[in-house]
């Protein structure tokens, strides 16, 4: 199984392969929701690497990252903006592997918020099988429809989320 490191995305390789994996894992999503216009489909590298973001991958022994996450911090707790696994490495328990990581190790007891598309049943399937509430469903462009998740704090509850437009 790989291990979760931190992602620095100043290393060329290491962006270079994010953004590989990236577009492919969304270019899947695209196909299970019927929407081809998520918007890291169309971003370049340069503006991956400037978005101000967190980032760590679950890394393969040959250094080759299996997957990542990537979140920013907000007022009310963390928005995850990108849970991403390369094709070869679907249904080998990557994606749970980060966000179990991301929840237990790097933001324990903190209200951690994450949109995907409605139709994206493998999505919404780990988001509830690792304690998420669904909210509400709403629509950012004609045609999309996304579904947006929350885990609360400990102690509190979540409000349903807010409607954020950011594809996960």
């Amino acid at each position: 199984m790989p291990q979760i490191r931190t992602l620095d995305l100043t290393d060329d390789a290491i962006a270079a392969a994010v953004h590989r994996i990236g577009r492919a894992a969304y270019a899947v999503e695209a196909e299970l929701i019927g929407f081809d216009g998520i918007p890291a489909l169309g971003e370049g590298l340069a503006g991956m690497r400037a978005l101000p973001l967190n980032w760590v991958g679950a890394v393969a022994e040959d250094g080759e990252p299996a997957g990542f996450l990537a979140w920013e911090e907000t007022p009310e707790g963390i928005s995850i903006d990108r849970l991403c696994v390369a094709p070869s490495w679907f249904r080998r328990g990557v994606a749970s592997l980060l966000l179990r990581h991301a929840l237990t190790e790097l933001f324990p007891g903190r209200l951690v918020e994450v949109t995907t598309g409605a139709a994206n049943a493998p999505a919404v399937a780990l988001y509830e099988r690792l304690g998420f509430t669904r909210g509400r469903d709403f629509s950012p462009v004609p045609g999309l429809i996304m579904a947006s998740f929350g885990r609360a704090a400990t102690g509190t509850s979540w409000d349903g989320g807010r409607g954020s437009s950011d594809l996960a």
